[in-house]
């Protein structure tokens, strides 16, 4: 009796969740991105970039309105890979983009304009013993990054994943090791970091969750350490990789699942919330806020129909981005308010 119940709650919590379905953006007809699409970030203009422009490793491009070149790494053999951006000290726009490998985060200033190119790059924070970086998170409020990363082994073992911060200055340190890390992202109020952690065995993929740290983000010391969600228990697709994590404004995170052409939505209780369908993509990498108010979510992946290009899918008008809102409030004016409750106009209630 006790079996069923709990089976019959697992079951009433996920198919409560709203089912919404993103519209095609960016198509393998159309697209200048490559398989290898990832890292997408949003700056203060709300316009939207990804890695693997030109189907090139060593570069980083705007995706929405006019596909053009952001960066292209000077050494042929840097992986670049996540991205994010931020609003300095003294108010100017910067970005900073993981290379994977080499090792390095760089940073962008120095910015041509609104959506512009960036004068000057630098290397901002290395060690020898980060693992990639794969992906970046960022706590605005103290100039701090967070990376992520990992060594794709058959039988993974703590240690094949990492998790770094760099702080202003950027001094790296490194805060703990664990299974396969990748997705990382910070709460709107940068009190909980959030890392997705994933076990192998046998070649197989036996484990995917995502992990919460309580943050302190002035130190950047993470503690208390619990599981967030564990996809095995919440829908059994423990064997579907977590990719990209971002959160918005009101505390939501959104959860790449790598192989099901879908997103999860889950509120920061930890409770689903949603699940958002891709219907150019199965293997979704990252995503994030943008448009013109910072509500449209992108998410970016392997084309379905040809796998050798990248393409982007949109839910339009969904939440105020957790980015979107923090590089609107730096540059000293009001953040648009959020949607009405809800899921927006292509939600619909599971029943």
């Amino acid at each position: 009796m006790k079996v069923t119940l709990a089976l019959a709650l697992l079951g009433a919590s996920v198919f409560a969740a709203d089912e919404l379905t993103a519209t095609p953006l960016i198509s393998s007809s159309n697209t200048k991105f490559g398989s290898a699409i990832e890292g997408a970030a949003v700056d203060k203009a709300g316009v939207i970039y990804a890695t693997n422009f030109g189907d090139v490793l060593t570069q980083a491009g705007q995706v929405t309105g006019s596909q053009s070149l952001l960066y292209q790494a000077a050494n042929t053999t840097a992986y670049v890979n996540g991205i994010r951006f931020n609003i300095d000290s003294s108010g100017a726009e910067e970005a900073y983009i993981a290379d994977a490998a080499l090792h390095r985060v760089y940073r962008l200033t120095n910015r041509q304009g609104a959506d512009g190119a960036f004068g000057s790059n630098s290397v901002f924070c290395q060690d020898e013993g980060i693992l990639q970086p794969n992906d970046l998170a960022i706590a605005p409020s103290a100039g701090r990054i967070f990376l992520s990363g990992m060594n794709y082994t058959s039988d993974s073992v703590v240690g094949n994943g990492d998790l770094w911060t760099c702080d202003n200055t950027g001094a790296a340190r490194r805060l703990g090791q664990f299974h396969r890390t990748n997705g990382i992202e910070v709460s709107p109020d940068e009190k909980t970091l959030y890392l997705s952690e994933s076990e192998n065995k046998g070649g197989a993929v036996v484990a995917n969750r995502v992990l919460a740290f309580d943050l302190d983000a002035a130190s950047g010391n993470v503690t208390n350490k619990r599981v967030f969600v564990d996809f095995g228990t919440l829908d059994d697709t423990a064997a579907t990789d977590i990719d990209g994590m971002r959160t918005d404004a009101a505390g939501k995170l959104y959860v790449t699942r790598n192989g099901l052409g879908k997103v999860a939505v889950f509120a920061p209780s930890g409770d689903l919330t949603a699940y958002i369908t891709t219907p150019s993509i199965d293997f979704v990498t990252n995503l994030d806020f943008g448009g013109q108010d910072g509500t449209d979510l992108h998410m970016v992946g392997r084309c379905k129909d040809n796998d050798t290009k990248g393409c982007v899918d949109v839910v339009k008008g969904l939440a105020l981005g957790r980015a979107s809102s923090d590089l609107r409030k730096s540059k000293g004016g009001e953040t648009p308010a959020p949607p009405l409750p809800g899921c927006g106009k292509t939600g619909r209630a599971r029943k």
